[in-house]
C-alpha cells in the first residue's frame, strides 16, 4: 500500500480554541483519525499558513489535498454528513457563531474595550444564554433526548463564557445550562480532548 493510502488527515488545532474545541469532540465521536498538530498561536508554523492564510484554527488537510478550514464544515465531514445540522440548527449556531461570539470577545477582554464595563458586554451574551436555558429546562440536550453534534457545537462557547466570572455564572438563574454544561465538561468524550497532544 503506498503512503498517499495510508496517510492520516491533519488537524491543526489549539487546545483552548472553542471553534478547534467541537471539531476535535465531532472527531473524536465518530471514531475518526487524524494526525493533530497544536499550533502555538503566537508563532503559526509555515504548512498551516500555506493551507488557509487566515492562520486560524482547526484546520484539515485531507490526504488528498482538499482542506477545510471551518469547524462545521469539519465536523460534517467527520460524521460523514454534509447535512449535518437541520435548520433550526444553523438557525441556533448561527447566534452562537455571530452575536453571542462578539458578546463573549468583549466580556472577556472588556479591558481592552473600555466603552462600557463588563456587565454590559455579559449581559449582550445573556439574551443566548436565556434561549439555551429555555431549550433545556424542557429536554436534556439542544437537540433533543440524545447529545450531539449541535452540544459539541455550542458547548465550548458557554464554557468559555461561564469561566470569565465562575461565580457570577454559578449564581446566575440558568440551572439547566449549569447542569447542562458540567455533564459535558465531566463528560469522557470532553476530557479526552482536551488532553494536551504529546
Amino acid at each position: 500500500m503506498t503512503q498517499a493510502c495510508t496517510e492520516l488527515p491533519i488537524l491543526y488545532t489549539f487546545r483552548r480554541c472553542p471553534y478547534a474545541i467541537r471539531a476535535r469532540m465531532a472527531i473524536a465521536a465518530h471514531g475518526v483519525a487524524v494526525t493533530q498538530v497544536e499550533v502555538a498561536l503566537k508563532s503559526k508554523p509555515a504548512e498551516l499558513l500555506a493551507l488557509s492564510p487566515k492562520g486560524t484554527v482547526p484546520v484539515l488537510r485531507l490526504p488528498n489535498g482538499a482542506v477545510l478550514a471551518q469547524s462545521l464544515e469539519i465536523m460534517a465531514w467527520a460524521a460523514g454528513d454534509a447535512d449535518l445540522f437541520d435548520a433550526d440548527a444553523l438557525e441556533l449556531l448561527g447566534e452562537n457563531d455571530g452575536s453571542f461570539k462578539q458578546a463573549l470577545d468583549l466580556y472577556k477582554y472588556a479591558q481592552r474595550h473600555p466603552e462600557f464595563p463588563a456587565w454590559v458586554y455579559r449581559q449582550r451574551g445573556v439574551v443566548f444564554l436565556v434561549r439555551l436555558e429555555r431549550i433545556l429546562a424542557v429536554q436534556l440536550f439542544l437537540a433533543g433526548d440524545e447529545g450531539g453534534a449541535l452540544d459539541w457545537a455550542i458547548m465550548p462557547f458557554v464554557r468559555q463564557f461561564a469561566g470569565v466570572d465562575a461565580d457570577w455564572f454559578g449564581a446566575a438563574p440558568f440551572p439547566a445550562l449549569r447542569e447542562w454544561l458540567a455533564r459535558w465538561q465531566a463528560s469522557p468524550l470532553f476530557l479526552a480532548v482536551m488532553a494536551r497532544v504529546a
